[in-house]
């Protein structure tokens, strides 16, 4: 049985996650999940939009219980809630991604399996058994045909789609982990490796820092039907945050889109990904699925992300943060703590289903002075 002193430093929120996390990740591992671009005001933008969206609950619906499980481009999820593509599990946790992916089997959700991922494919694949799995990908102009090998190797292994980041043409400038001159070679000094990556080339030094700058450099819309060429599966596009480019987007037969900012890493002073939702929902007007990334802390903000159009939110530095704490169990946490919270505040705002949460529980906060 746990002392009240084990119960005390028990994770009760994400915020005690990340908390914790601090205790246990290296000094790399910190600077470089944590990081934002420039003066990180995105970054920080990210959390503050959703504090300052307020709901309007209804009362008096009788409601007790909630059914908040979904589907993701057809596949079934125990609820809105999944899991993003972030880079090196293994500077959190020894189990890496092997880990989170047995936490989001254990919570029937999905998981997107990071290009830059410190566990094999496979590997990953038995983890998670029979939840669904996308796979995230980066693509470099002179190195397709490698990327469309790995595509084919991806589908024949079960995955149920490919994400690409659209919104990394070249790397976003850090403050927080310049003390680290190659990222890479510090990962190699500590024995981790990105296999993915390491396919990309033919020897092991020229997986260099330099390297990863140019990844999507050059790319265009054309590379959405340069990969529906080569699979039937759905391409979902992560870092959308306009209406013109949602259009775009479906014009060029994209089949979902993540709106995201890259959690702040790329481009500073964007819009926060919860004020640019609206006007993507908007301008692709249901012709495909939209998610929405970047910044959820509460089960509050995924029903915030809910009402105003989103199918489902994904969640990535938080997983780092429970993987950090305690392995696989904690991102299991993780994900029910926030699977308790949207639960509760769905009961408390007077909705009984995920079709039932409607656009006008949202408002913003008066910014008048009282």
């Amino acid at each position: 049985m746990a002392t009240s002193e084990q119960r005390s430093h028990e994770p009760m929120c994400l915020s005690d996650f990340e908390e914790l996390s601090k205790e246990r990740m290296s000094v790399l591992a910190l600077e470089y999940y944590s990081g934002g671009a420039d003066d990180e005001v995105t970054l920080k933008e990210n959390i503050q939009a959703f504090k300052r969206l307020r709901l309007r609950p209804r009362m008096l619906r009788g409601i007790t219980e909630v059914d908040v499980s979904t589907t993701i481009l057809g596949h079934q999820v125990s609820m809105p809630i999944c899991i993003s593509p972030t880079a090196v599990h293994k500077m959190a946790h020894p189990d890496a991604e092997v880990a989170t992916a047995k936490a989001c089997a254990k919570s029937k959700t999905l998981m997107t399996h990071s290009f830059f991922s410190s566990s094999k494919m496979e590997d990953v694949v038995n983890a998670l058994g029979q939840a669904p799995r996308l796979q995230h990908l980066f693509i470099w102009n002179e190195k397709k045909e490698i990327v469309r090998r790995l595509i084919q190797e991806e589908e024949r292994s079960g995955v149920k789609g490919f994400l690409i980041t659209v919104d990394a043409a070249v790397r976003g400038k850090s403050h927080s982990y310049t003390t680290t001159t190659d990222f890479n070679y510090d990962l190699r000094s500590m024995n981790i490796f990105m296999p993915r990556f390491e396919e990309m080339f033919s020897k092991r030094e020229e997986y260099t820092e330099e390297k990863t700058k140019k990844i999507g450099n050059g790319l265009t819309w054309d590379i959405i039907s340069w990969v529906k060429s080569i699979t039937k599966l759905p391409v979902i596009l992560k870092g959308i945050l306009t209406a013109e480019d949602a259009k775009l987007a479906v014009q060029h037969g994209a089949d979902a889109i993540i709106v995201s900012n890259h959690g702040g890493r790329q481009l500073d002073g964007v819009l926060a990904t919860i004020d640019a939702l609206p006007e993507v929902v908007s301008a692709v007007n249901g012709q495909v699925e939209v998610y929405l990334d970047g910044g959820v802390r509460l089960g509050t903000d995924v029903l915030k992300a809910l009402a105003l159009g989103a199918r489902a939110v994904f969640i990535g530095r938080p997983v780092l943060w429970g993987l950090a704490c305690q392995g696989e169990e904690g991102v299991h946490k993780t994900l029910e703590i926030l699977r308790t919270e949207l639960k509760t505040a769905m009961i408390l705002s007077g909705c009984s289903s995920l079709a039932d949460i409607p656009a006008s529980l949202i408002t913003k906060q008066c910014q008048c002075n009282l």
